[in-house]
C-alpha cells in the first residue's frame, strides 16, 4: 500500500541528497521521511473520515445525557469502556475527541475516552487472548479501563480548558455545534469542505509533535543497534518497564 511512499523515500535519500544505502545516517533519514509522510497522510485521511462520523454522532444527546443524570462516577466508565468498543486508533481518537469537547462534553470525560481508545483496543484484546489466555487479557482490559479512568477524573479535576492548544480552541470557537447542523440539515457534500478544512487544522495543529516523535525514532532507528536495549529491559532490571514505556513513546 505505502510501497510508492517508500520508493519516494529511497529516490530522496539515496538518489537526490547522494547518502549512502545502510549507512546509519541513510537509515534514520529514510526512515524519518518514510513515516513523516505515510502518518500525514493516515492522519488527514482519518480526521476526515472521522469528521464525517463526528458531523452525525448524537454528540448534543451524549451531553444532555451527561448533564441530565447523576451518575455518580459511571460517566467516566462509560467513557472509558467507549474508548475500549470503538475501532480507533490515535489517528481517530484525536478527532473525536475534538467532536466531544466541542459538544460541550467535559474534558474529564473526554480525556478518559482519549486515553483508553488507543491503550485498549479489538486488535490488542485478540492477540492477548491467542499468546497470553483469558487472564492475562481480562487484567489488561482492566488495567487499561482503570488507567484510562483515574487519567481523566484527574485531569478533569485540574480544570484544563483554558490550557488546551490555541489550534484546539479556534476550532471550538469556529465551529456549528450539533444542534446547528441538525437545523440546517446540511448534506455530506455541503459539509464536506468544512470537514476537509477542519481535518487539514488537526493535522497543522499535531504536526510539530509528529515530527519530532518520528525524528527521535529515526535516530533509534538508524543510530541504535538492534537488541541495544535487551541488557535494560530484562527482567533483572527493577526499572525495566518504566524505560519500556519511555521507548515506546516515539515509535
Amino acid at each position: 500500500m505505502f510501497d510508492w511512499l517508500q520508493n519516494f523515500a529511497d529516490w530522496l535519500i539515496y538518489s537526490v541528497f547522494a547518502i549512502e544505502q545502510h549507512t546509519k545516517l541513510g537509515d534514520a533519514l529514510n526512515f524519518f521521511v518514510f513515516d513523516t509522510l505515510k502518518i500525514a497522510l493516515l492522519l488527514f485521511a482519518i480526521t476526515t473520515v472521522m469528521g464525517i462520523v463526528n458531523s452525525y454522532f448524537p454528540v448534543e444527546k451524549v451531553r444532555n445525557f451527561l448533564s441530565r443524570n447523576k451518575l455518580y462516577g459511571l460517566e467516566y466508565l462509560f467513557a472509558s469502556t467507549f474508548g475500549v468498543i470503538t475501532p480507533f486508533c490515535s489517528c481517530s481518537s484525536v478527532p473525536l475527541f475534538i467532536g466531544f469537547v466541542k459538544g460541550g462534553i467535559p474534558l474529564g470525560i473526554t480525556f478518559t475516552y482519549l486515553i483508553t481508545a488507543p491503550l485498549v483496543n479489538e486488535v490488542a484484546i485478540a492477540i492477548f487472548l491467542g499468546a497470553f489466555g483469558v487472564k492475562i487479557t481480562a487484567i489488561y482490559v482492566g488495567t487499561g479501563i482503570f488507567l484510562g479512568i483515574i487519567g481523566g477524573f484527574t485531569l478533569g479535576k485540574l480544570k484544563l480548558e483554558k490550557q488546551l492548544s490555541p489550534w484546539v480552541q479556534n476550532i471550538i470557537a469556529n465551529s456549528q455545534t450539533e444542534e446547528e447542523l441538525e437545523e440546517e440539515k446540511l448534506t455530506l457534500s455541503q459539509r464536506f469542505p468544512s470537514i476537509l478544512k477542519e481535518a487539514y487544522e488537526i493535522v497543522k495543529g499535531v504536526a510539530p509533535y509528529i515530527i519530532i516523535g518520528i525524528a527521535i525514532g529515526g535516530l533509534m532507528h538508524g543510530f541504535i543497534p538492534t537488541g541495544f536495549f535487551e541488557a535494560y529491559i530484562s527482567k533483572e532490571n527493577p526499572f525495566a518497564v518504566p524505560i519500556a514505556v519511555i521507548l515506546g513513546i516515539p515509535n
